[in-house]
C-alpha cells in the first residue's frame, strides 16, 4: 500500500508538473520538440500533393541568370517583364519576392550626366540627343510606370535589431488600431523598396518567416508585424488582398467580443456573406498549409516570360510570384517537407491554403484542451498503473497513448484544428516509466539484500548468473557431481592459547577474508565456516563442467596467499599460519536441507567426509595440498605427485591421493627431476625393494633435506625391514584416525 501512495504522488506530481509546461508558466525544451515533431508528422501524412495551377512561380534560375546575366537585372528588363506579364499573358496578379532598394544605375545615365555638366556643357547637339535620351535611360521610372495602376506586390523585410536599420520605403499600414500584446513582437527597422517603386505600387508585403528557435523550421508565416503602431501585411496575403480587388483586412474574435489581442482568433479578407477567415495565433502568425514537397507549384523560368516563350494559357490569370531557385541568391529554408526548401514557394503555399481555406488552427481555447486532457490522463494513469500487473500496466499505457494520438488526428482531419499532444504523451510514458522502474528497483533492492546475505557464499558473479536464468537453479535436493573443499589451520589449539579473543579475531579474518575470496574468484560456493575451517564445493547451484580443475587452482591459490601473508603475520608478532587443503569429486547430495527451525544450502556424502579426511592427513605426509583419485581424473591438466595408496578411516575401500603442484607448464625443471625420482622411490617401494627406495629416498633428501614427506617414507622403510609386509601386501597405508 505504502509503495502505491508513493507511486501515486509521483504521477500527480509528474502531471501537475506537464500541466504547468502545456499552461506555458515554463517551457520544456525537449516537450517543445517533440510536439513541433510531432506536428511535422501529421502535416507530411496528411499533404494533398499535387500541383496547385492557380499560382507559379517565375523562378530567377540557373538558365535565367546565364542567359540574363547576374542578378540584379536592369529595371527596363522589369519593365518589358510587367508588359509581357499582364498585357501579353492576362496574368492575376504579381508579387515580387525581392527588395529594389537601391537605384538601377545600369543604363550609364549618370556618366552621361556628369560629361553633360562638364567637358560636353557647351555641346548643344549633345545636349539636346541626352535630354531625347534620358526618359528611355531612367530605368526606375520606366519600371516605376509599368506597375502603376496594376496588380503589383512588392515585397520588402523587417528587423528587430537593437538599433534601428532603415532603408527604403513602407506601404501604408493595414491597420492602426492598438493590439496588446507580451507575445506580439515590435519590428524595429526594415529594409524596403525605393520610395517611387512603392507610390507606383501602392501594395506591399514584407517576407519574414517565423523560424522556429527550437531548430530552425520554418512552419508559421507572421501575417501581420507591427512596426511604430501600424501592422503590415506578409506577401502572401498582401497577394490575396490584391487578387480580390485590395479587400480589407478585419479582426476576428472568438467570443465575437473586441476584448483585446488575447482573443483575436482569426483575420478576415473580403466583403459579403463568406469573406475568407485566417486562422492566427497569438503572434499573428498562421500555420503553412504545405501541399508537397517543392515543386507543389508551377516553376517558370522568368527568362521565358521575358521573351515571350511560354504559351499563354501557361499565365492567363495565374497569381505569378517571382522569386528564385538559385544557390547563389540564397533563398533557400528549412520546412517540415524538406530541409532545403525555396522561399518564394513558402509564399505560394499560403496563397494556395488562403484561398482554399483549409488552414490548420491552434486557437488559445485549445491550450485549455489539452490541459485537461492533460489532467484527465495523468490523473487515470496515476491512480490505475502502481496497482496492474506488468501486462496490464503496458495494455492501460498503450491505449492511453493511441487514445490521445487518435483523439488529435480525428481533430487535425476533421476540424483542422492542432491539438498539442506532446505533453500528454511524454507524461504517458514517463508514468509508465516510472511504474515499471519503481518496480525494478525495490526488486533490485531485494536482490541486493539477498546478494549481501548469500554473497557472502557465493560469489557475485554467480548470483548475477543465477538472476539472468533462474530456471537453471534448483534449491531442491538433488544428486551431483561435485568437487568439494576444506581447508583447515594447522596448529590452531596453540595458536588460539597465545592470543587474546580480539587479537584471535583479527588473525581470523586477516587470513579467512583473502582465502574466501580466492573461492570466489574461482567460482566456488563457501558452504560454511567452521572456526578455521572453510569448506566450499564446486558445481552447484550452477553446473559446472570443470569443477574439479577450479577447486584445485582455488587450493593453489590459497597456498600461494598464505605465503604473501606470513611475512605480514610475522611483523605483527602473529603466529606463522599454515593450512592444510583437501579436495575430492564425486557424487554429493546438494540442496536445502535441515530443521524446520532451520535450512541451509549445502553438501551432503561421503565424498563430502572423504574429502575433509583428505584435508586431515595433510599434515601426515607434510604437504600443504591433496587430492583424491577423482579429482585426479577429472583435471588431467595438472602436474601431480602420487602421495600413496590410503585407507582412510571410515573408509573400506583405498584410494590413491595425490599432491597438485601447478599446472603443466608451470612447474619449474628442477621439481619435476625430483618428480621423477620420488615416483622411481614409489615404485621400488611398491615392490618391497627396499634398498632401491632407500637410495632413492638418499637423493630426495639430499635434494630437499627438510621435507617430512621423505621422512615419513625413510621411517616406513625401516620398519618394514624389520618386520616385513606380507607378499599380498598391496601398498595400502591404513590411517587409523581422521
Amino acid at each position: 500500500m505504502k509503495k502505491h501512495l508513493i507511486l501515486i504522488a509521483l504521477g500527480v506530481l509528474l502531471t501537475v508538473m506537464f500541466v504547468g509546461n502545456a499552461a506555458h508558466f515554463y517551457r520544456l525544451a525537449f516537450v517543445d520538440r517533440l510536439s513541433a515533431m510531432l506536428y511535422d508528422q501529421r502535416l507530411r501524412m496528411t499533404m494533398p500533393g499535387g500541383v496547385d495551377e492557380r499560382v507559379v512561380i517565375l523562378d530567377i534560375n540557373e538558365q535565367s541568370l546565364k542567359e540574363e546575366g547576374r542578378w540584379p537585372w536592369g529595371r527596363d528588363r522589369l519593365a518589358v517583364l510587367m508588359d509581357q506579364l499582364f498585357d501579353h499573358y492576362g496574368i492575376a496578379a504579381v508579387g515580387f519576392d525581392v527588395v529594389f532598394a537601391e537605384p538601377d544605375s545600369s543604363s550609364g545615365l549618370q556618366v552621361l550626366e556628369r560629361l553633360a555638366a562638364g567637358e560636353l556643357k557647351a555641346d548643344n547637339r549633345y545636349q539636346e540627343a541626352l535630354t531625347q535620351l534620358k526618359p528611355q535611360l531612367q530605368f526606375d521610372n520606366l519600371f516605376a510606370e509599368k506597375i502603376k495602376n496594376r496588380r503589383v506586390v512588392l515585397g520588402y523585410y523587417f528587423t528587430n535589431q537593437l538599433e534601428q536599420n532603415v532603408s527604403g520605403s513602407l506601404p501604408p499600414a493595414v491597420l492602426k488600431q492598438s493590439l496588446p500584446s507580451a507575445r506580439l513582437e515590435k519590428m524595429t527597422g526594415y529594409g524596403g523598396n525605393l520610395p517611387q517603386l512603392q507610390q507606383a505600387a501602392g501594395r506591399a508585403g514584407h517576407f519574414n518567416p517565423r523560424i522556429d528557435s527550437l531548430d530552425g523550421v520554418v512552419r508559421r508565416v507572421p501575417l501581420l508585424l507591427e512596426y511604430q503602431g501600424g501592422y503590415y501585411p506578409a506577401l502572401s496575403l498582401a497577394m490575396v488582398q490584391a487578387v480580390l480587388g485590395d479587400a480589407p483586412i478585419r479582426l476576428g474574435y472568438a467570443d465575437d467580443k473586441k476584448a483585446g489581442y488575447a482573443d483575436l482568433d482569426f483575420l478576415e479578407i473580403g466583403e459579403g456573406a463568406h469573406p475568407l477567415k485566417i486562422p492566427v495565433d497569438e503572434e499573428l502568425a498562421a500555420l503553412i498549409p504545405y501541399r508537397g514537397k517543392q515543386g507543389s507549384f508551377r516553376y517558370v523560368s522568368i527568362a521565358d516570360v521575358l521573351h515571350g516563350r511560354l504559351a499563354v494559357n501557361q499565365l492567363k490569370d495565374k497569381i505569378v510570384l517571382v522569386g528564385t531557385t538559385s544557390p547563389g541568391l540564397m533563398d533557400m529554408r528549412s520546412t517540415p517537407v524538406s530541409e532545403v526548401y525555396a522561399g518564394v514557394e513558402i509564399h505560394a503555399n499560403m496563397i494556395g491554403g488562403i484561398l482554399d481555406q483549409n488552414l490548420k488552427q491552434q486557437p488559445s481555447y485549445m491550450l485549455g484542451a489539452e490541459v485537461i486532457w492533460l489532467i484527465l490522463m495523468g490523473l487515470t494513469l496515476s491512480v490505475l498503473l502502481p496497482w496492474l500487473a506488468p501486462m496490464r500496466a503496458i495494455l492501460l499505457s498503450v491505449l492511453g497513448f493511441g487514445l490521445t494520438y487518435g483523439v488529435s488526428w480525428m481533430i487535425w482531419q476533421g476540424a483542422d484544428f492542432v491539438l498539442p499532444i506532446a505533453n500528454s504523451l511524454v507524461l504517458i510514458v514517463v508514468l509508465f516509466a516510472l511504474n515499471m522502474s519503481f518496480g525494478y528497483f525495490v526488486e533490485s533492492r531485494t536482490k541486493r539484500q539477498i546478494t549481501g546475505l548469500f554473497g557472502q557464499y557465493v560469489p557475485s558473479e554467480l548470483v548475477d548468473e543465477m538472476s539472468k536464468n533462474p530456471a537453471s537453479v534448483s534449491m531442491q535436493g538433488e544428486s551431483r557431481e561435485m568437487s568439494i573443499l576444506f581447508s583447515d589451520v594447522r596448529g590452531f589449539t596453540s595458536i588460539s592459547e597465545g592470543l587474546d579473543p580480539k587479537e584471535l579475531s583479527l588473525l581470523m579474518n586477516e587470513f579467512l577474508s583473502p582465502l574466501s575470496r580466492v573461492v570466489y574468484k574461482h567460482r566456488g560456493t563457501i558452504d560454511k565456516y567452521m572456526g578455521d575451517c572453510i569448506m566450499a564445493f564446486w558445481g552447484a547451484p550452477l553446473n559446472d563442467a570443470q569443477h574439479a580443475r577450479h577447486a584445485i587452482l582455488a587450493g593453489l591459490e590459497m597456498q600461494a596467499k598464505l605465503d604473501e601473508l606470513r611475512p605480514q603475520f610475522i611483523a605483527r608478532g602473529w603466529p606463522e599460519i599454515k593450512v592444510g587443503v583437501g579436495v575430492n569429486t564425486g557424487q554429493v547430495s546438494v540442496g536445502n536441507m535441515g530443521s524446520d527451525v532451520r535450512v541451509a544450502y549445502t553438501v551432503m556424502g561421503d565424498e563430502v567426509n572423504l574429502a575433509s579426511r583428505l584435508e586431515g592427513i595433510t599434515k601426515q605426509y607434510g604437504v600443504g595440498f591433496i587430492v583424491g583419485e577423482n579429482t585426479r581424473n577429472a583435471a588431467n591438466d595438472f602436474v601431480y605427485r602420487e602421495l600413496d595408496y590410503v585407507r582412510v578411516k571410515g573408509k573400506d575401500k583405498p584410494i590413491a591421493i595425490y599432491e597438485p603442484l601447478g599446472l603443466i607448464g608451470t612447474v619449474s625443471a628442477a621439481t619435476l627431476d625430483e618428480l621423477k625420482i620420488f615416483q622411481e622411490m614409489r615404485r621400488c617401494y611398491r615392490k618391497q625393494d627396499w634398498d632401491q627406495a632407500e637410495l632413492q629416498l638418499m637423493n630426495l633428501q639430499r635434494l630437499s633435506a627438510d621435507t617430512e614427506l621423505y621422512k615419513i617414507y625413510a621411517q616406513r622403510v625401516a620398519h618394514f625391514r624389520k618386520q616385513p609386509p606380507d607378499l599380498a601386501w598391496d601398498g595400502v597405508y591404513v590411517f587409523e584416525s581422521k
